[in-house]
Formats: C-alpha cells, sequence, structure tokens
C-alpha cells in the first residue's frame, strides 16, 4: 500500500511553514513506515520545486506556480497533473488531503481522495461566529463533493463538518490524532518552574489569546509570583485589521502584569518540549479548533492542562480528572482552576499523571495508525 498526503505543511528545514496540521501528518507518516506502508509526502505552496527522501518517506516540494488568470483553477491543475504522473509511476493507491481552502477542488484524482478535518475555513468560521468569504466556501465544498472518505480527529469536527457541508452518503470516521509517546517522556514531572503558565500555539484570536490579559490579572491577584510564556507565530487579527495579534494582547495587560509576561515567538520544536517540561500549568482557552496538538502533547508531558471546554476538548479531556475544562470567557473559572493548581502539588501531579494515561489510552499512534491502516485499505478496496 501506498499513501500520498497533500498537505501545505510538513515540519522540515525546507518546508516553508508547520503547524498543527504538519506534526500530525508527520506523526502518522512516520508511524506508517514502520508498519510497511509506503508513504509520499507532496507539500504545496512551496518556493521551490524538490524531491528528498527523509527517514522513508519521499518528500515533494512543489513550487506555488503564477498565472496571469484564474490562478486558483490552473495551481491546482498543476497539482493534478504533477499527483497523477507520480501516481502511475510510483503506485499510488490513495491520497490524502486537508479541508483547509478546499484544495482538491475541481481536481480528478486517479485513486480515491480522502479528505480529513483539520479545520476548513467554513468550521472556523462558524465556530468564531464571522462572516466567510463565498469563495471559501465554494472551494471546500467543491473539493468534499470529489472525496471518497473523510477523517475526523474528533467526532465533534466530524458532526460539524457533515452538517456544513450536508455531507450524505459517504463514511466519515474518526481517528484521533497521535503521538510518539517514546518522543514524550517527562522523567521528572515534579521538577518545574514555579508559578509559570505556558501556553503555545498561534497568536491569533479564535486560539483566545486577547483573553488572557484578564485571566492573568486574576491569577496574579491571588498568585503574584505567577508569570506567563506565549510561543507561537504572531498573526494578522481578522477583526481589527491589525498586522499584529501580539501587539492587541499587549496593549490589553496592566503595566505590572505585562513585566511578568514573555513572548518568545516561534521556537525550535525540542525547545517546546522543554518549556512545557518547565510549566507550572499549561492553559488553552481557544474558541476554535478540530482537536489540538499542544493539549495532548502537554498531557503526555504529565502537564496539567486547563483547556477550553468547547466540544472537540471534551473529547481530550476528563473534566478535574486529567485537566479542566472551562469556557474561554469564564475568566473567573479559568483563573480559579488556574490558582488552585498553582497552590497544590499534589493535585498538580495528580492530574499530570491522570493526563498520561488518558494520553495512553487514547492518543497512542501506534493504535491510532493502525486505525488509519484498517480505514485507507476499506476505501482502496471499495474504489
Amino acid at each position: 500500500m501506498h499513501i500520498a498526503f497533500l498537505t501545505p505543511e510538513y515540519p522540515h528545514a525546507r518546508v516553508q511553514h508547520a503547524a498543527g496540521i504538519g506534526t500530525s501528518v508527520k506523526n502518522l507518516v512516520l508511524a506508517l513506515v514502520k508498519k510497511g506502508v509506503t508513504v509520499s509526502v507532496f507539500v504545496y505552496g512551496q518556493k521551490e520545486d524538490a524531491i528528498f527522501q527523509e527517514k522513508g518517506i519521499k518528500i515533494h516540494l512543489i513550487k506555488t506556480q503564477k498565472y496571469k488568470a484564474f490562478g486558483w483553477f490552473w495551481h491546482r491543475k498543476y497539482i493534478q497533473n504533477y499527483l497523477n504522473a507520480c501516481i502511475v509511476s510510483e503506485g499510488i493507491n490513495l491520497v490524502e488531503a486537508p479541508d483547509w481552502t478546499g484544495i482538491t477542488a475541481f481536481v480528478n484524482f486517479k485513486v480515491p481522495v480522502i479528505i480529513r478535518f483539520h479545520g476548513s475555513d467554513t468550521y472556523f468560521c462558524h465556530l468564531e461566529q464571522r462572516n466567510q468569504k463565498f469563495k471559501n466556501f465554494w472551494f471546500e465544498k467543491a473539493a468534499i463533493s470529489k472525496a471518497q472518505a473523510f477523517i475526523a480527529p474528533t467526532r465533534f469536527a466530524g458532526e460539524l463538518s457533515k452538517k456544513l457541508f450536508n455531507i450524505k452518503n459517504k463514511k466519515i470516521q474518526t481517528i484521533h490524532y497521535g503521538l510518539e509517546l517514546n518522543q514524550f517522556e517527562n522523567d521528572d514531572p515534579l521538577i518545574y518552574e514555579n508559578g509559570l503558565i505556558l501556553y503555545i500555539g498561534t497568536i491569533i484570536r479564535k486560539k483566545g489569546v486577547l483573553e488572557f490579559p484578564v485571566i492573568f490579572n486574576k491569577v496574579r491577584n491571588k498568585y503574584p509570583e505567577a508569570r506567563l510564556i506565549f510561543i507561537g507565530s504572531d498573526s494578522y487579527d481578522i477583526q481589527t485589521k491589525s498586522k499584529s495579534t501580539w501587539e492587541l494582547v499587549q496593549q490589553q495587560f496592566e503595566d505590572d502584569d505585562l513585566n511578568h509576561v514573555s513572548y518568545l515567538g516561534k521556537i525550535p520544536y525540542q525547545e517546546v518540549q522543554d518549556y512545557i517540561k518547565k510549566a507550572h500549568v499549561c492553559v488553552f482557552p481557544t474558541f476554535a479548533e478540530t482537536l489540538g496538538m499542544v493539549t495532548i502533547e502537554s498531557m503526555a508531558l504529565q502537564k496539567p492542562v486547563v483547556n477550553s471546554n468547547i466540544g472537540w476538548a471534551q473529547e481530550l479531556i476528563v473534566d478535574g480528572e486529567s485537566g479542566y475544562l472551562v469556557h474561554p470567557k469564564d475568566h473567573d473559572e479559568l483563573a480559579n482552576k488556574i490558582v488552585g493548581l498553582l497552590q497544590d502539588e499534589n493535585l498538580c501531579n495528580a492530574i499530570g499523571s491522570a493526563a498520561r494515561t488518558r494520553v495512553e489510552a487514547i492518543f497512542d499512534i501506534e493504535k491510532i495508525v493502525a486505525q488509519n491502516i484498517t480505514f485507507y485499505k476499506s476505501i482502496i478496496d471499495k474504489f
């Protein structure tokens, strides 16, 4: 079996961008290769054309093409022709693609296509209650209409996508993202920096970062030595049109609170894990997500997590046992949960330990990869 992944991101020095989607794809493809599956990764939207091997995976970088008119159409046709040539020459059996912006709209591949609901623009606009550009919905709807089947990282993401796109008579399989757990070991979970609160993710409104100034002020009123670190790329703010969401966040902190806040920007992946280990508590008050890789990564490293309680999150954490679930706008409750953890080492240890146990039970890549292989085979056999 030879599976191709079409993706806009992938964690590699030669790839322009990588975030949660790229991490989840890489975790899966590495696990597939270990199981004897042949894997090719096609990363579009790049500055160069290149083909190289890494850890048994053939990676194709597809340079963005420029056209005088209808670039959205001809770019997709270029990807179609490139992949179809590889499908024939390399014996690819199936293509997996993301839902975001409908990259497979108006594309005809010679093999079945599975779309994974990493989070479409339609999905995020719905959760954020903001208007969507018609062309974005049109592209995504067209791509979904051509796919043979779908994978959702949570039941919530699958059911909501099914409703938004009116999907009928096509299989939507829930398969969580997975972690290679031996890469997420914390030998000393009781060694951390006291009072260090950590957020990891894009600095963007939908991730709840604009809630932090109020939450952190309430935390410091009860725990003055608390510190807050942000890690992640800055982003344009769609509501205010500001080029920097981080600037908006900064402006809302009280002056004294801001002296206890650090923004590290985007840092290497291994360093992120080091900061998770240093953290006392990890906090992710996001409004829009399909699963949230940083949440399960933090749980795997035995950190107590205070997380959003919206839809998908209820499939990650058992509230009060393996973490806390609180609505991003409930600032008082978020602060109370954070302070309760900062003040109680035994509670931190118990929740961190339960978090690791839950990740081992549900998000172990060894179990996840087997589910993917079974599903891929079922779709290939029907095609």
